[in-house]
């Protein structure tokens, strides 16, 4: 009888020893692959980063782009409005000499004739000047928001290059932990079932 009892004490044992083991081997693959998946998502986090600093990468290129072109764009506006300016000057001065001459004549008609005729060309010469200073202004401000476009966007540029090597670096320091657990646990599984 005590032969019998210790001999059921002993199974008793050996079974609960048997189910704790058991338990501990599937809370050890669940430890894993809860581990793989953190690893997972901080692979894709880090990925995300990246893909957010191309992107503001991107933006500061096309920053440089834009105040290239509108750089380029004043530059050919105030080269044409000067040229104009200087035109103008010139025909002024033409259309302007011999009014000038006729406005000192000594019949008063033709003198009184001359200085209206003057007086409506320095009018309309004014009005054309104004004219094209305003498009000079215009330019010029065109110009200084193209240097400024520019500017930003290589400053975005040089902050976005550091951000986006550390973002990489990251990226690499994470995929390269997941792919060492998912080695091991591979590797792990794999002699499990040649036992």
């Amino acid at each position: 009888m005590k032969t019998r009892s210790y001999f059921r004490i002993y199974t008793m044992i050996a079974v609960v020893f048997l189910a704790i083991t058991g338990m501990q081997a599937q809370v050890q693959p669940d430890k894993k692959e809860a581990e793989l998946k953190k690893l997972e998502a901080s692979v894709n986090m880090a990925k995300s980063k990246v893909a957010v600093q191309e992107r503001k990468l991107a933006v500061a290129d096309s920053l440089v782009n834009v105040g290239t072109k509108m750089t380029n764009e004043a530059k050919v506006e105030i080269k044409n409005v000067n040229a104009e300016l200087k035109k103008l000057d010139k025909d002024y001065a033409t259309e302007q000499k011999p009014l000038m001459k006729a406005s000192t004549s000594k019949d008063k008609d033709e003198a009184t004739q001359a200085k209206a005729d003057l007086k409506a060309l320095t009018t309309k010469y004014k009005a054309d000047q104004k004219a094209l200073n305003t498009r000079l202004q215009a330019a010029n401000k065109k110009a200084t928001s193209g240097d400024s476009n520019i500017n930003k966007g290589k400053a975005a540029k040089a902050a976005g290059k550091d951000a986006m090597k550390a973002a990489k670096d990251v990226l690499s320091a994470a995929q390269k932990k997941y792919d060492t657990a998912a080695s091991a646990g591979q590797a792990s599984s794999k002699d499990k079932k040649k036992k």
